[in-house]
C-alpha cells in the first residue's frame, strides 16, 4: 500500500503559500498600511484547510506522470488552486452573511469590526462588504499569477490555464445559480443538484485532477479517467458538506449548529426533505430556512429531515458515488501508485467531520 505523508505535503504548499505572499508584499510595500492589512487578511484566509484541491491537482499530476522533475514548481501549480479557494471563500461568506469562517470572523466581519473599533466615518458593513469583495478579486488574481508563473514547462501551463479559465468560470456562475435559488427561496433535487455539481463538485476535485493531469501532459483519454473519478467522488464531497451544514458539530466545523439551516440553503438535502416529508413538516422546515433559529429550533429541523428520509437517503447516495468513482479509477489506466493514493483521498474528502 502506497503512503502519503499528507501533513507534510501540507506543511510544503503553506511554505509554498507563504513564499509567494511575501512576494507580494514586497510588490504591495509601497501602498502602505492599509496594504498591510489587506495583505495580512490574506494570509489568514491561505492558512489552514483541508487542501483537497492542491492534493488532488499533485495527483492528478502523479497519475499521468508518477516522477516529478520539479516538485517546487508543481507545488506552486498546486498552491494556485488554494488561493482560487480563498477566493471563493471570502466572497460566499459575504454572500452568505457568514460570521465565521475556520472559528475565526469572515473577512467582511473582521473589518467591519476594525472600522467599528476605529470610529471611522460612513457604515462599518459597508467597508467589510468592500474589503471582502477586493480581497477575493486580489486572491482570484493572484491565482492566475502564480498558475502562470510556476515555472513548469509553458505548453503544460498553457494547458492548464485553460481548464483553469473553466473551472473559474464554473465556480462563479454555479456561485450566481445558488444566489438565484436562494432568491427564489425554492429548489427542487434537480436544480440543487445543478448547483452543487458546477459550485463545488466539479472546481473541489474535478478540474483540479484535470489541472494536475495537464501538466503532466495528459491525452484526452487520461482526462477523462480523471473525469470519471473526480466528477461522482466531487460530488459526494460536496453532500458531506452538505450534511456537516445541518448535522456538523461547531467545534469541529468552526460554523454554528445548523449554520446552512440558518442561512437558508437550498441543499439537495433540504430539497429531498420537503419532497419527502408530510405537508405540515414540509412547511414548518420551507418557513424556517433562512430565519434565526435556536438549537431547539435546529433539531426540530433535524428531526424533520430525519424523518422524511432524506438523511438516509443521501448518505447512500454519497457511499452509491464513491463506490461509482472508484469503480472507474479500478478500470482506468492511471498510474497505479497514484490510484492507490486516490483511493485514500476518496475516503479522506467523504469521510469526514469537517
Amino acid at each position: 500500500m502506497t503512503s502519503w505523508d499528507e501533513g507534510s505535503f501540507r506543511e510544503r504548499l503553506q511554505k509554498t503559500l507563504d513564499e509567494f505572499l511575501d512576494e507580494m508584499a514586497e510588490r504591495l510595500a509601497p501602498l502602505g498600511p492599509d496594504a498591510a492589512l489587506l495583505l495580512e487578511e490574506g494570509r489568514r484566509s491561505v492558512s489552514g484547510g483541508k487542501r483537497f484541491r492542491a492534493a488532488f491537482c499533485w495527483w492528478g499530476y502523479r497519475a499521468v506522470e508518477p516522477e516529478v522533475a520539479d516538485e517546487d514548481a508543481l507545488l506552486r501549480a498546486c498552491a494556485a488552486l488554494e488561493l482560487l479557494h480563498a477566493s471563493a471563500l471570502v466572497h460566499d461568506d459575504y454572500m452568505d452573511a457568514s460570521d465565521t469562517r475556520r472559528g475565526r470572523p469572515a473577512t467582511h466581519r473582521a473589518f467591519a469590526t476594525a472600522h467599528r473599533e476605529a470610529s471611522w466615518r460612513g457604515d462599518p458593513e459597508q467597508y467589510g462588504a468592500s474589503a471582502a469583495i477586493l480581497l477575493g478579486d486580489l486572491l482570484l488574481t493572484w491565482s492566475d499569477e502564480l498558475l502562470r508563473r510556476c515555472g513548469l514547462p509553458s505548453d503544460r501551463v498553457v494547458a492548464a490555464l485553460t481548464a483553469f479559465d473553466h473551472t473559474r468560470s464554473e465556480v462563479i456562475t454555479g456561485q450566481f445559480l445558488d444566489v438565484s435559488v436562494q432568491a427564489r427561496g425554492r429548489a427542487d433535487v434537480d436544480a440543487a443538484m445543478t448547483v452543487l455539481r458546477y459550485k463545488s463538485a466539479k472546481y473541489s476535485i474535478e478540474r483540479p485532477l484535470h489541472i494536475g493531469g495537464l501538466l503532466a501532459g495528459a491525452s484526452l483519454e487520461q482526462l477523462g479517467e480523471l473525469s470519471a473519478y473526480g466528477l461522482p467522488l466531487g460530488e459526494a464531497f460536496q453532500l458531506r458538506d452538505d450534511l456537516l451544514g445541518v448535522y456538523g458539530d461547531p467545534a469541529a466545523t468552526g460554523k454554528p449548529a445548523g449554520d446552512d439551516l440558518v442561512e437558508g440553503k437550498r441543499t439537495v438535502l433540504v430539497a429531498l426533505a420537503l419532497d419527502s416529508a408530510p405537508a405540515e413538516d414540509a412547511r414548518r422546515l420551507d418557513a424556517a430556512l433562512g430565519t434565526p433559529l435556536t438549537e431547539a429550533d435546529v433539531q426540530d429541523l433535524r428531526a424533520i429531515i430525519d424523518a422524511s428520509g432524506a438523511h438516509a437517503q443521501l448518505e447512500q447516495v454519497i457511499d452509491d458515488l464513491v463506490t461509482l468513482a472508484l469503480d472507474r479509477l479500478d478500470r482506468s489506466s492511471l498510474h497505479q501508485m497514484a490510484q492507490q493514493v486516490l483511493r485514500q483521498l476518496a475516503a479522506a474528502a467523504t469521510d469526514r467531520a469537517t
